[in-house]
């Protein structure tokens, strides 16, 4: 039939019959002997082996704990995994039960955005159990009701990354009992797109997954001397694709943690040469990332990549100048030249589905790659609007069948309904050609936004960023947009704030809200954040925002002056008018580009770091990318911090004056804006860049220090008192502001430090309108002195989140009879690899900072508060032991013995640790904002 394409003669090889289901392909690789199986790469790069035999054992272990739990064959179970040794038996425990699991990405979002996700997917599937690991169980919402399971206790395990000592929940010894499925049954349950609250499920059967397996062999030529690779999170389509095809041959296989490759895109290329791998995946914006990261030939990494036969990429459009010039500067170093393979697959197809063998020589002149023919057994269609096959070459509706398709979507018939056709042909919702019987995509007709190569439906970015109070909801649009030259799409949004445009600060806090958002959900930059007045959003006759019109509108150039307008009220000054002038200022410029998605043209030598919206973990990105570029220039992050220009950093990376500069305790994180300066005073480990997100939130409002410790730079002394401290950081501030009113504000420790202060200020004749104490008593001696190097040492690996409060609680007196050092080593042998790694922190580093934590906690042993203030504002939150009903009572509202006026007392959500982290660091900011304007305005 023209404009059909098959995926050739006859039915793929059949390995159900041969082999049971997806649990005989883990029984027949058992036997394939100890040297193939899996080698799990951390976040921190180490590598742990586990033999496919090994893994089969585990898998019998953790079953006998599902067992314990009571389930029934078909029943589903949620993964709530992020760690692919956690993931992968998890998965198999669950298969050889007959149960069906389904994996979910770790919550890194808000708790509320998470809580509706898992309420929908419980009444979805029936409040099914929850499998998650110790050191993820405080980031899940409340689930009253939900059976909660913790991975360590199925396979036995009392400690480890979670750190919780506990008895397995009913769990049998020894291995559960395997049953065998139906080909027919459901192997696993896949959810649609990312994050959204209303995603569906697909259920796809054994013999779904086993049809797509042998179809992609033998496109693939696999065979079991084949070692693949993967580093996709479990909860995509892609890493069980990844899993399942090397380990159905009997091959090996690499499961690489994807923040270790995303964190720095080079390190794909080191495992691919480490592990001598044949086959992996790769998106088009990670061919991006690498070739902005890689070096020169002839300065370039040690490797041997001959082996790589094939990278598929997929996800996103592979565009043609981009892989060709992945290909190209990789061919030294023995990459084919036809190792990239773009292909087309969703999950409802078990991934790849199409592949382009042929790439790049048959895609010469395109700007995007065709997709290649369909693999054996799944055929594809183009069609019109009635569901009528259309001739080649003719575009039209992309329609796809085959028994790796699935069947119709769990719990919803009407969308099952609606997504296939009378003679059951699965309607994609993308839009497309065949030529030659290889497919060529034209567009999406759903809405999609592609961020990292996951899918993410425009309406949940648009119902995200409604809910935000500065947006006005239901005016809200959001599309994908890809300038010429660029690796990728990225999403635009354009919307209506709840304000009037004429309120320019009002316009300009409700596009930082936005960007912020964006920034925190989906892990990604706005190309275009545009506001509009709602009579300017085009609908239909229906009041439904035509997106496809915006677009259009959007690139002919018709909003330019509103875009220039809004880039200036965000304060994201490039300084276009002011070019790099040498070497150094356009090397940090190009940085500074590929950080923030800009060009390099558009990044001018008074571009700021901080205004063009850099965040805390960006700081830490910035140091990693500085140290490549500039051999021998390791600058601390305080010194980025106080020469945020790319001029201003270019000098001290070219001069190599910023290591060693005087101590000056105030770091200027924001300095636009007319209003009263807020100095805000570390915590008790002493560092300011818990301080960097909010105090972008005060960008073009009032100027934001912080107050960093002493001891942070070589040669540094601690402070030897907190009378010391107080008083140095008293000089340091009027060398800023010489006169009041004055805004002075504490986070924890840091709290009292402010109350004596602003005591001071005060003797000194200066009005103090804001005291601001973040979840600090005024007594503070007592815990003083329950932080001894132990529980200090904790407390530090607490607050930089290198550890779950289960995990420091389980590990605390294993601590206690070991010498200091070895306490050290315990700790960070336990920490968070991919945490470590963003913080660009080592053993030596650490130590050093508990040791400056300790001198902080010396000094406050002999602090009692005494005197008055006028008055001050207290933001509390859940406290570190007891209730915060309980924290207010009995332990903040004792402030009131040192103030002359009334104090308020202010709510803020989050614990003591994560009120100002990513997830809550928003809802803290307007809480705080409208307070300090209250406070000064009323004096």
């Amino acid at each position: 039939m023209a404009g059909d394409a098959s995926g050739g003669p006859g039915e793929p090889r059949r390995l159900s019959a041969e082999c049971g289901g997806l649990a005989g392909l883990l029984r027949r690789a058992a036997e394939s002997g100890p040297e193939r199986g899996l080698r799990y790469v951390d976040e921190g790069g180490a590598v742990t082996a586990q033999s496919y035999a090994g893994l089969h054992e585990l898998a019998c272990r953790m079953l006998a704990g599902l067992d314990g739990l009571g389930l029934r064959p078909g029943a589903e179970v949620v993964l709530v995994l992020e760690r692919a040794p956690d993931v992968v038996p998890a998965f198999w425990a669950c298969v050889l039960g007959g149960l069906t699991p389904c994996p979910m990405a770790p919550p890194q979002g808000d708790t509320a955005r998470w809580a509706a996700r898992l309420e929908h997917v419980g009444r979805l599937l029936g409040d099914p159990p929850i499998v998650t690991a110790g050191n993820l169980l405080p980031a899940l919402p409340p689930l009253p009701g939900r059976r909660v399971a913790l991975v360590e206790d199925l396979h036995g395990t009392t400690s480890g990354r979670s750190g919780a000592a506990r008895e397995p929940s009913g769990a049998a010894p020894g291995a559960g009992e395997a049953r065998e499925p139906a080909p027919d049954g459901v192997a696993v349950l896949m959810l649609t797109s990312g994050s959204s609250g209303d995603s569906k499920a697909v259920p796809l059967t054994h013999a779904n997954l086993l049809a797509s397996l042998a179809g992609k062999a033998e496109r693939l030529a696999c065979h079991p001397g084949d070692v693949m690779m993967n580093w996709i999170a479990f909860d995509h389509i892609a890493a069980i694709e990844g899993h399942l095809l090397p380990l159905s041959l009997g091959a090996s296989q690499v499961q690489a943690a994807p923040p270790y490759v995303l964190g720095d895109p080079l390190r794909f290329l080191h495992l691919a040469s480490q592990h001598g791998v044949t086959l992996t995946f790769a998106p088009n914006f990670l061919f991006g990332e690498i070739n902005k990261a890689l070096p020169p030939p002839e300065g370039g990494p040690e490797l041997d990549l001959s082996a790589l036969r094939h990278i598929l990429s997929g996800g996103e459009a592979v565009v043609c100048a981009t892989a060709r010039r992945f290909l190209e500067a990789l061919a030294p170093y023995g990459l084919r030249p036809g190792a990239v393979v773009p292909a087309f697959g969703m999950t409802e197809t078990c991934a790849g589905s199409t592949m382009n063998l042929a790439f790049p020589e048959a895609d010469e002149g395109r700007e995007f790659a065709s997709l290649g023919p369909p693999i054996p057994g799944f055929g594809v269609r183009i069609t019109d609007g009635g569901d009528a096959p259309l001739p080649a070459e003719a575009e039209g509706e992309l329609q796809v069948s085959g028994p790796m398709v699935f069947g119709g979507y769990a719990g919803d018939p009407e969308a099952s309904a609606a997504a296939f056709t009378g003679d059951g042909w699965f309607r994609t919702g993308d839009r497309g050609r065949l030529s030659g019987g290889g497919l060529s995509l034209t567009g999406r007709s759903k809405d999609s936004i592609i961020v990292n190569g996951v899918n993410h439906p425009c309406q949940e970015v648009e119902a995200a960023l409604g809910a935000l109070p500065e947006v006005r909801d239901t005016c809200v649009a959001a599309f994908p947009v890809r300038r010429p030259g660029d690796d990728t799409e990225r999403p635009a949004v354009v919307f209506t704030p709840n304000v009037p445009l004429s309120d320019g600060e009002g316009v300009r806090r409700a596009l930082v809200a936005v960007r912020d958002k964006v920034a925190r959900l989906w892990g990604t930059r706005l190309a275009v954040i545009l506001p509009l007045p709602a009579s300017e959003l085009p609908r239909t006759a229906l009041g439904k925002i035509q997106r496809a019109l915006l677009r259009r509108r959007l690139d002919e150039g018709e909003f330019a002056a509103r875009q220039r307008w809004a880039a200036e009220l965000t304060g994201r000054r490039r300084g276009a008018h002011l070019p790099p002038r040498d070497g150094a200022e356009r090397a940090v410029a190009r940085v500074y580009a590929d950080l923030f998605g800009l060009r390099p043209g558009e990044v001018g030598a008074t571009a700021n770091f901080l205004e063009l919206g850099g965040t805390s973990l960006d700081v830490l990105r910035l140091k990693q990318r500085l140290r490549r570029d500039f051999p021998g220039r390791d600058l601390p992050a305080t010194a980025i911090l106080r020469a945020p220009t790319v001029r201003a950093l270019a000098a001290l990376l070219d001069g190599g004056t910023g290591r060693h500069a005087p101590y000056d305790p105030v770091v200027p994180l924001q300095q636009s804006g007319a209003g009263t300066p807020l100095f805000c005073v570390h915590p008790g480990v002493g560092e300011v860049l818990v301080f960097v997100n909010l105090a972008g939130y005060f960008t073009g409002e009032r100027p934001f220090h912080a107050l960093r410790a002493r001891g942070f730079g070589p040669g540094e002394p601690h402070f030897g008192s907190f009378e010391e401290m107080v008083s140095c950081y008293v000089d340091a501030i009027r060398l800023r502001q010489p006169a009041g009113p004055y805004a002075i504000a504490g986070y924890s420790y840091g709290g009292a430090v402010a109350f004596e202060i602003a005591k001071a200020l005060e003797r000194l004749g200066e009005r103090v309108d804001f005291v601001g104490i973040f979840n600090l008593p005024p007594h503070i001696r007592r815990r003083m002195n329950e932080l001894d190097f132990t529980e200090g040492a904790l407390h530090l690996a607490l607050f930089l989140d290198l550890l779950a409060p289960a995990e420091a609680g389980a590990l605390q007196p294993a601590l206690r009879d070991l010498p200091a050092q070895r306490q050290i080593d315990r700790i960070m042998a336990a920490a968070s690899k991919r945490r470590l790694s963003e913080l660009d922190l080592d053993r030596d580093q650490f130590a050093a900072w508990v040791d400056l934590a300790q001198s902080l906690v010396r000094a406050g042993r002999s602090y009692e508060p005494s005197g008055t203030v006028a008055s001050v504002s207290v933001f509390y939150a859940i406290p570190l032991r007891g209730t915060k009903q309980d924290w207010l009572d009995n332990d903040l509202r004792r402030w009131d013995d040192f103030t002359r006026g009334e104090n308020r007392y202010l709510e803020v959500p989050g614990e003591h640790y994560t009120l100002m982290n990513a997830h809550h660091v928003d809802a803290f900011q307007r809480v705080l904002r409208a307070e300090l304007d209250r406070c000064l305005r009323d004096h």
